[in-house]
């Protein structure tokens, strides 16, 4: 297996996941959860992490907050600049504050958000800019601000179908969201550097389309089928790209382009909706501070 970019996440152990709400299509009451399965899972994720060799950290998990798994939702971080999450549904809201402690304690520069977003959930870098999603769950008016903390270039994307309700689960940035080089042997679609991206078309509205289109002519368009168990819910760095197991065209795909699959089990958190994407925030540091703030991973 080829060396991946080293990479720093932030996770958060699903002790208390269960589905007690429904704010999206995946989440159903009805059905049981099995915390342990899911704790499982998680536990298989960050490992696979770990074992890329990518540093892992985790931010301690709160009784009563069930979605706090999905770390990526929690903020965004670009340049090492930390914006908050300020979610949507109250059940959630909790959340962004109990993340942006995590990066105040360990040091970083934080922002409050003053619009509603939710983290790299809707906000994913992209080389240079940042595509961000809106429709279901982040304002419009959370791009313009992201765009000003940042310094960058903040493109947005309506999203129009409800399954798909955060960017990242219709969308992946293969190579770019921090700027690694392409695998050696790559797809030509991937020469010269520059960003590579995966998107499942119907899930974005016309003029969105044509963005992407425009942006990225030689993206790959993901089916139905992949779609619909999150397959582009997927966390690349690179190389190597994490991925639900059921999504086998895509991964397919993606091996034809030179990168490396990894399908790893995530099916019991897809009860609330989300998959190796969700559960993982990445975080971004300015160039050469990438050890300042690591403490202990755990």
């Amino acid at each position: 297996m080829r060396p991946g970019q080293p990479r720093h996440y932030l996770m958060c152990r699903p002790t208390y996941f269960t589905v007690s709400y429904e704010i999206n299509p995946w989440m159903d009451r009805r059905t049981p959860v099995d915390t342990p399965l899911a704790v499982a899972q998680w536990e298989r994720l960050r490992d696979t992490y770990r074992d890329l060799g990518h540093v892992v950290e985790t931010v301690e998990p709160v009784a009563g907050l069930p979605d706090m798994v999905y770390a990526a939702n929690g903020a965004t971080v670009v340049d090492g600049l930390v914006y908050s999450a300020r979610f949507t549904h109250p059940e959630r809201a909790p959340e962004g504050p109990a993340y942006l402690k995590w990066f105040a304690d360990h040091g970083y520069v934080t922002h409050l958000a003053e619009h509603v977003n939710e983290g790299e959930g809707d906000l994913l870098v992209a080389g240079d800019v940042v595509l961000a999603g809106t429709g279901f769950r982040t304002d419009r008016a959370a791009h313009a601000e992201a765009a000003a903390l940042w310094g960058r270039e903040v493109v947005t994307l309506e999203l129009v179908d409800p399954r798909f309700y955060h960017l990242d689960t219709a969308l992946t940035v293969l190579r770019g969201n921090d700027g690694g080089a392409p695998p050696d042997g790559a797809h030509p679609a991937l020469a010269g550097g520059g960003v590579d991206v995966a998107y499942f078309p119907p899930a974005f509205s016309p003029a969105a389309q044509e963005v992407l289109r425009e942006r990225f002519p030689d993206a790959l368009l993901a089916t139905e089928e992949d779609a619909v168990v999150l397959g582009l819910n997927a966390v690349s760095d690179g190389t190597h790209v994490v991925h639900a197991p059921r999504a086998e065209r895509f991964a397919a795909a993606l091996r034809e382009r030179g990168y490396e699959t990894l399908g790893v089990d995530t099916s019991e958190l897809l009860r609330g909706g989300g998959g190796a994407k969700c559960c993982t925030l990445e975080i971004r540091e300015p160039a050469g501070a990438h050890a300042t703030h690591l403490g202990s991973a755990s």
